[in-house]
This record gives structure tokens, C-alpha cells and sequence, in this order.
């Protein structure tokens, strides 16, 4: 307290370091919000769209022959700040990165910035709100904290390979839900993969099908073929809590 404040007034003034501290917790969460609203406001959204896409794909190609890493980059910025802002727009996305730079580089770029964009969020909301949500839902969230807490990983995974939640949403709960960040990093990597590739995949086969006047299948995911060995790598990731759950259950575990 400054002592000078106190004589002049006769009273205590106080300290607004704290209000600053706790307005600058929420200064991410603010930017994040601001580039989701200036979106929409600006009409951004129909650049994100299929037909738009399917539109410039020769001059898209182009580009990216002429100025391939520099392009690249610029994808890859792009994927992380539109997932930080949770754009609608992923799948057009990873189309397009899939088209233009073939599968597997394609769903690298698109893993990472995907990774990178969604970090951002979980960052954000750790650090804005994570204390505030401890006071107000500490029962049925300290409940469902004990389970993701112990079994973190293998939950992610699960989250990421099926799309049971939306993305964005699956971005911020495991910030509420004391998930470390070296956690949260490796769940969504790894999570991510098998969805981007397939749509990567997809793409890449895109200017061939414009070409002849045909649409990519969208609903591939869905294909037996595909989605069973996806759920088969969900239950896998979930082995982990099985056991543990059995060890308990028998009381087998140990500290």
C-alpha cells in the first residue's frame, strides 16, 4: 500500500495490481473470441467452403509449384489460427491441404497446425478460467476430475479418434479438468491422425474429381472399412482404464 495515499485521503487505497492481474488472465480468451466474432462479421466463411474451393483449386496448385514451402507455412499458420478462433472450416481445410500438398504431407501440415491452433485454446481457457470453474462446479467436476485425471491420456485419444464431441469443445474441457499440457499436447497429435489422413486422402485425389464433374465423398470417415479400425484404435487407447479399473476392482493396484 502506498503510504502517501494513505495520508492524503485518511484512507487505505487499494491495490489495483490485482484487478489488472486478473483482467490480463483473460486477454488470450479475449483475442480468441474477437478473431471467432471478426469471422463472421467480415463474411470470412465463404472462402471456407467446397465449392469455393473446388472454384480456384488450379490457381491453388499453382501457387503452391511456384512458392512450396513459403505456401506451406502459410497453410499451416492458417489451420492453427482458425482452430485457436474455432472457425467452422477443418474439413474444407484438410481437403485442401491433402489437394495441394499430397497425402502425407498433407496431414502432417494439417496435424500440426491443428495441434498448435488447439494449444492455443487450451491455454487460454486454463488460464482465464480454470479457477473460476473450480469454485462454482466443484462437485461434479471434482468427480469427473479424479477419472480424466488418472486416465488422461487414453480419454483424449478416445475423444480425438471418434468424433463423439465437437472440436473445439474437446479443445477446452480437458483445460478445466487439470490435464497437463505435455498431455494434452501428445492425446491430440496422436488423436488427430487417423481423421486427417483419411480426408487428406481425399483430397488429394480432388482435382482429378473436379475435373470430371464429380464431388469428394465427405462421408468416407463412415465407411466400414475406415471407421472400425478407428474405433478399433479408441477401444486400445481405452485398455489402459480397463485395467486399471480391473486392478482396482480386485484390489491389485498399486500406488
Amino acid at each position: 500500500m502506498n503510504t502517501a495515499d494513505v495520508k492524503s485521503t485518511g484512507m487505505p487505497v487499494a491495490d489495483p495490481a490485482p484487478a489488472r492481474r486478473s483482467l490480463r488472465r483473460f486477454l488470450p480468451v479475449a483475442v480468441l473470441l474477437s478473431g471467432l466474432a471478426g469471422f463472421f462479421l467480415l463474411g470470412l466463411g465463404e472462402y471456407l467452403s467446397l465449392s469455393m474451393m473446388t472454384e480456384h483449386i488450379l490457381e491453388l496448385d499453382r501457387l503452391v509449384a511456384e512458392n512450396f514451402w513459403l505456401s506451406a507455412t502459410v497453410f499451416t499458420s492458417v489451420y492453427a489460427l482458425l482452430t485457436a478462433f474455432s472457425v467452422p472450416g477443418g474439413l474444407v481445410l484438410t481437403l485442401l491441404g491433402g489437394c495441394v500438398f499430397g497425402t502425407w504431407l498433407g496431414t502432417a501440415l494439417v496435424v500440426t497446425g491443428a495441434t498448435v491452433g488447439a494449444c492455443g485454446v487450451f491455454l487460454a481457457a486454463r488460464t482465464a478460467f480454470e479457477e473460476t470453474l473450480r469454485r462454482r462446479a466443484r462437485g461434479w467436476l471434482g468427480r469427473f476430475e479424479h477419472g480424466f485425471r488418472r486416465n488422461a491420456l487414453s480419454y483424449l485419444l478416445v475423444l480425438r479418434l471418434v468424433p463423439l464431441f465437437p472440436f473445439w469443445l474437446v479443445n477446452i474441457v480437458p483445460a478445466f479438468l487439470g490435464v497437463p499440457l505435455r498431455t494434452y499436447v501428445i492425446g491430440t497429435l496422436i488423436g488427430i491422425i487417423p481423421g486427417s489422413f483419411v480426408y487428406a486422402s481425399v483430397g488429394n485425389g480432388l482435382s482429378a474429381l473436379v475435373a470430371v464433374g464429380e464431388e469428394p465423398d465427405l462421408g468416407a470417415i463412415f465407411a466400414p472399412e475406415i471407421l472400425l479400425p478407428i474405433l478399433g484404435l479408441a477401444m486400445l487407447a481405452l485398455v489402459p482404464v480397463f485395467y486399471r479399473r480391473f486392478s482396482t476392482d480386485h484390489g491389485e493396484e498399486r500406488p
